[in-house]
């Protein structure tokens, strides 16, 4: 359910240039330190095949739902997006560890968040002193960040405080410039961590002029939030563009979510077994900052906020039956998606969504939410992994000529398009050098939808239960094993002895089940739309 850039930077990076200044090769010239610098790829995009002869050389605009709902003000033909002015997520505060480094990457931009004791920092993950990467380090009795190389410290500004290395009456070498490390503005908001790529002094004070999109229902007390995170192997435009389109979840998610057929649609005699119906959108206020969709009157809203959020209540709150009678008020649905681009051909997508709710919603732990959220992502992982690659062969920039969008369902993944091209000319603003990633072959199936090292791993509700699972697993084993060594030590009547032996094999039988349900749960479920 995610997207990937597709134009790539074919390029070297450029020589890390001395913090004072001096010693700058020559091709970097007059650029900002490269941990700062906002790359361009207008100049240097690279396909990954020729192009269909379908193709023209010339891109006429892209097709719109409705040119007076979508179009802009001619005072903002001209405008671009600027990525680098932008508030992006790093995760959920409750999957961050407070006790140690988090490392992360966003916008190419590898950072690291963790916490001083105070309040939650981010800076560039890598030590000025050889460039170890400071999220594999710790934090340290006085919440200083320390580099598990050398040893040296950081405080939440980035400025060293410690080299271990230098002699306590010597030079204070740890207070020259070269040994800091750059510091990112950063904020908790709705339960989220946030941060400003940009490192500059003058944007010190950026939450003054620029806050991150804020969501009220998710910090009302009588609202139940799940919130998750997982990475994904497509790039960022996938996955806003996956997230938009209501249409595909009875297919690509077959059997995951309640059937709801359609009721007004005139002159329909045939419906599929997947119950798909069609989708009236309007699309409004559309500009640089994003637009807004009101969905057909069974199914509520939407909105994008460029560049990372999507809001809406895509469910209706007001069903009512074939009789055109109203039924009981249902719990309203909001969610809340967070599309992060992280590299070309990767994606991160962090969810808070949930209902106003009883109690029984407060009990069912989080790790089984993440455990369907999880299913319902592996069953178009795939799709879209193998779609970013045919989008890259005939150029993004020719996606209206490749695909072909018919009817209104299709009008928010329209009306995204149509803000990609005009504000970002079909390119993300990545922070750093990026390497194209859809390159090498399509990995396998296993690979792609693996979940450990995708969301387990940076979850805590899940990583819990994946170690409280493994010791059950081990319980059971061992008790097992017990048990049969019991029979044999002692003697018995027939009839006791049957008990404990069938007693040992249901040990051993709900062992292998729960390792059955933790490979399933917690490492790899495959998804096979032909078997659904």
């Amino acid at each position: 359910m995610a997207p990937v850039s597709l134009h790539l930077l074919h390029r070297a990076r450029p020589s890390l240039p001395f913090r004072d200044g001096g010693g700058r090769p020559a091709s970097t010239t007059g650029l900002l330190p490269w941990r700062r610098q906002y790359w361009s790829y207008t100049s240097a995009r690279m396909r990954l095949s020729m192009p269909v002869s379908a193709v023209a050389a010339e891109t006429p605009p892209l097709p719109r739902a409705d040119d007076d709902e979508t179009s802009a003000p001619a005072d903002e033909e001209e405008e671009k997006f600027d990525w680098l002015d932008q508030w992006y997520p790093v995760a959920p505060v409750c999957d961050l560890d407070r006790r140690a480094p988090n490392g992360k990457m966003v916008l190419g931009l590898r950072v690291v968040a963790w916490h001083d004791g105070g309040e939650w920092r981010v800076v560039d993950d890598v030590c000025p002193h050889r460039l170890a990467p400071l999220s594999e380090g710790r934090v340290d009795g006085k919440g200083r960040l320390q580099c598990a190389y050398h040893g040296w410290c950081f405080d939440g500004h980035g400025a060293c405080q410690f080299i271990p290395q230098a002699p306590a009456l010597g030079p204070p070498v740890h207070k020259n410039s070269r040994a800091c490390v750059a510091s990112y503005p950063s904020v908790v908001q709705n339960n989220i961590l946030w941060f400003y790529p940009r490192s500059e002094p003058e944007h010190s004070d950026v939450l003054q002029r620029k806050r991150p999109p804020y969501f009220p229902e998710l910090d009302d007390p009588s609202f139940k939030a799940v919130y998750g995170v997982r990475d994904l192997p497509y790039g960022y435009e996938l996955l806003v563009e996956n997230l938009m389109d209501p249409a595909h979840v009875p297919y690509a998610h077959r059997g995951l979510f309640p059937e709801d057929r359609k009721l007004d649609d005139p002159g329909r005699v045939e419906f599929d077994q997947e119950r798909g119906g069609p989708f009236k959108m309007k699309i409004e206020n559309a500009s640089i900052h994003g637009f807004h969709s009101n969905l057909d009157e069974d199914w509520g809203y939407f909105k994008f906020v460029a560049p990372c959020t999507l809001v809406g209540s895509p469910f209706r709150i007001r069903p009512v039956d074939h009789q055109g009678e109203e039924k009981k008020q249902q719990p309203e649905v909001t969610l809340v998606f967070f599309c992060v681009p992280v590299a070309p051909g990767r994606s991160r997508y962090i969810w808070a969504n949930g209902l106003y709710v009883g109690r029984w919603f407060n009990i069912t732990p989080r790790w089984w939410y993440h455990s369907i959220t999880n299913t319902v992502l592996d069953s178009d992982t795939y799709l879209l992994h193998i779609e970013e690659r045919n989008f890259a062969k005939v150029g993004i920039e020719n996606w209206h000529k490749a695909c072909y969008v018919p009817t209104s369902s299709d009008n928010l993944i329209i009306a995204y398009r149509n803000w990609f091209r005009k504000y970002c000319n079909h390119e993300i603003g990545w922070a750093t050098p990026t390497v194209n990633q859809l390159v090498p072959p399509t990995r396998t199936r296993v690979e792609l939808l693996e979940r450990y090292w995708s969301h387990v791993k940076q979850c805590t509700s899940c990583s819990s239960a994946l170690k409280g699972m493994r010791a059950l697993e081990a319980i059971l084993q061992v008790a097992s094993f017990t048990v049969i060594g019991f029979l044999a030590a002692t003697k018995g009547t027939i009839v006791m002895a049957a008990v404990q032996m069938a007693a040992a094999v249901l040990l051993f039988a709900a062992s292998r089940w729960i390792t059955n349900f933790i490979e399933k749960t917690f490492y790899f479920q495959d998804y096979v739309h032909a078997d659904k």
